[in-house]
């Protein structure tokens, strides 16, 4: 029988590091560091939870600051008692009535729940003793729903619709459950920063094809769109004929530019486009779809919340569902999108901006709970030495991690022994 585990005390920690030089950087952040806000969570004890979001620098302070204002209710909740109703904790914290005013539901207030809900995880699977992902397949469909806060989402998504949605797959699992002895696929980023010269792209793909990697990403609108398309052709021509590709253009283009770069990218037929415009238009993407077709788009690394999700995936305006644990409310709203997609039948890939420490639990779970297809896993291998138990890509695949919790220690905040 487990013991009972106290929040004793909460506290924000300001983490940054320096990248090397052209790490990181696309069409809109030239020179970022990458940064967590981190949420602790003590129990007085040898048991601490850590909660991670991402941010690029300047800024990281005032998510710190939000997280010590809404993370005061949780000091003296027992952990099992506060995961059983967290959907709606969750709700009560993102509804704080001085804060939301600040969003509601996105930018600062919003990063900062996403930290104090994923450090609440990786607290609850260490006092459980197993990996994130063995926690959240070993809970039943009203111990699922009971995480999640489907307010503002009922129109499509019901608790009693998300129950049966994860009660019809139980089924499959077992069949399913062979992805935690093979591994999930990663996809390489960091062969294809918008800084690294073109010499440098090629000698990153042909490293990372040597590793196993068979799926790369490269970073596109620059204003120069023919130096776009010719390193686009240069990655295909590295990479190979058999290689999956994606562009990524950070949000840059307009809709003009979008579609004409959209139609000349589409010769060297990549899997997706990701955030080819502004990440609010959900119309302009609507159009987008129809212009660029058969050509598909992915989004969501700048999708604050569910609702956002919501109207993109019922407009039809992606195909690929890039929800983000550390942009949306963590964790409890990670579930909540996948939800969605699953209904929808839409592939989840999430975009990481843990470095995918979280999300390679997260995948493994969409994959054997929800049935949801297996694509690939964004790798990002900068913040690797920091991490007291970095992801472990061998072969191009994630390798199921065991240790206890979320995999979001970090080696400079070691627990206690």
């Amino acid at each position: 029988m487990m013991a009972d585990c106290f929040i004793t005390r909460v506290s924000a920690i300001d983490k940054r590091y320096s990248l090397p030089p052209g790490a990181g950087s696309d069409a809109v952040h030239s020179n970022p560091e990458y940064s967590l806000a981190v949420t602790r969570l003590e129990t007085g004890g040898p048991l601490a939870g850590t909660g991670i979001t991402l941010t690029l620098g300047r800024g990281n302070r005032l998510v710190c600051d939000a997280i010590e204002i809404l993370a005061r209710p949780l000091i003296g909740r027992e952990i099992e008692a506060l995961m059983a109703e967290f959907g709606r904790v969750l709700r009560q914290l993102a509804d704080d009535p001085a804060m939301r005013w600040l969003g509601p539901h996105k930018g600062v207030v919003h990063l900062a729940l996403a930290s104090i809900t994923n450090a609440c995880f990786d607290l609850w699977a260490k006092s459980r003793g197993v990996p994130l992902w063995k926690l959240l397949l070993d809970l039943s469909p009203d111990e699922l729903v009971a995480l999640l806060d489907l307010s503002y989402v009922e129109d499509v998504l019901t608790p009693e619709q998300a129950r049966e949605i994860f009660a019809e797959r139980w089924a499959g699992r077992t069949e399913r459950e062979s992805i935690l002895k093979q591994g999930y696929p990663g996809y390489d980023t960091s062969v294809g920063w918008m800084a690294y010269e073109d010499q440098k792209v090629c000698e990153l793909t042909k490293a990372a094809l040597a590793k196993g990697f068979t799926a790369f990403k490269l970073k596109v609108g620059s204003p120069d769109h023919g130096r776009d398309l010719r390193r686009a052709q240069l990655l295909r021509e590295c990479a190979g004929d058999r290689a999956t590709l994606m562009f990524d253009a950070n949000q840059q283009w307009n809709l003009f530019a979008a579609t004409e770069m959209g139609r000349e990218l589409a010769a060297l037929r990549p899997l997706w486009i990701e955030e080819p415009t502004h990440p609010d238009d959900v119309l302009g993407h609507v159009k987008l779809t129809r212009e660029l077709a058969p050509v598909k788009l992915a989004a969501g690394e700048h999708m604050p919340n569910r609702v956002v999700f919501k109207n993109f995936i019922e407009a039809g305006a992606i195909h690929f569902v890039q929800a983000d644990a550390v942009r949306l409310a963590g964790i409890s709203e990670f579930l909540t999108v996948s939800l969605l997609a699953t209904r929808f039948g839409l592939p989840l890939v999430p975009h990481v901006g843990d470095m995918g420490q979280l999300h390679q639990h997260l995948v493994l779970f969409n994959r054997v709970a929800l049935g949801q297809e297996i694509h690939f896993l964004e790798h990002i291998p900068h913040l690797r030495q920091h991490f007291l138990f970095p992801v472990e890509v061998e072969g191009g695949v994630y390798r199921t991690p065991q240790e206890p919790g979320a995999s979001t220690d970090l080696v400079d905040l070691r627990p206690s022994a």
